[in-house]
This record gives structure tokens, C-alpha cells and sequence, in this order.
């Protein structure tokens, strides 16, 4: 299997639950990990046949600035969905933190894994 990944992308968004969160900008990152079979663009050498992180960056960076959820489960797992649907991958695993959300930790947030490596490779 194939992996196509996006490293420590920093979004502002409003997120949190406590009620300064939801009057403040914070920065969340993402990393990303995206199942994706290259091998026809690496023969052809044609940004066609590949899974376009630039694309998929925009895309995720669009949606986390305009939203606003309380929860950082929420916005990694609809962002998950969005990758899956929007850009046809079969599987993946998403990396969501918030840094400085704990003293005395970098960063806090989840991983998440949707979809099947098995119908990822070939």
C-alpha cells in the first residue's frame, strides 16, 4: 500500500468548550497519512493519477477555518469523512492536535484510522 501524507498542517478555528474557546482563534495541526495506489503516476508522471496533497490540503485548511466545534473528535472525524468522500480514499489515518490545550504538554488531540487497507492495495 501506498501512502500519500500531509505533515503538521496549521489551521486557525475555533475550537473548544470552555467559553473563552469559542471567542478565540486557536491553531490546531494536522498530519495525515492518505492510502493511494502511485504506481500510474509514477509511470506516467502525471499529477492526474495521483491523490493531489495540495488539493486535499486546501480542501481540509477551508473547512477547519469556517467551522466552529467544541470537540477536536468531531472536527478530525468529519475531516476524515471529507478526505474519504471527496478524493476517493480507501483508508486512512488522521492526526488532530491541539497544542499548548494542556500545561505542561506540546499538544494534546486523537488519531483516528477510517476506512480499509486491504481495498487499498492492489
Amino acid at each position: 500500500m501506498d501512502i500519500v501524507y500531509i505533515r503538521d498542517l496549521k489551521v486557525d478555528t475555533i475550537i473548544g468548550i470552555y467559553d473563552w474557546e469559542r471567542e478565540v482563534r486557536q491553531t490546531v495541526s494536522l498530519d495525515l497519512e492518505m492510502a493511494f495506489d502511485i504506481r500510474e503516476a509514477a509511470r506516467t508522471d502525471n499529477i492526474e493519477h495521483t491523490l493531489n496533497y495540495k488539493a486535499v490540503a486546501k480542501r481540509l485548511i477551508a473547512f477547519i477555518e469556517g467551522s466552529e466545534f467544541l470537540l477536536v473528535e468531531t472536527m478530525a472525524e468529519q475531516a476524515a469523512d471529507i478526505v474519504r468522500k471527496e478524493f476517493k480514499v480507501s483508508w486512512l489515518r488522521l492526526r488532530l492536535s491541539k497544542p499548548g490545550a494542556v500545561r505542561g504538554a506540546r499538544d494534546v488531540g486523537v488519531i483516528i484510522e477510517r476506512g480499509s487497507k486491504q481495498s487499498a492495495e492492489a
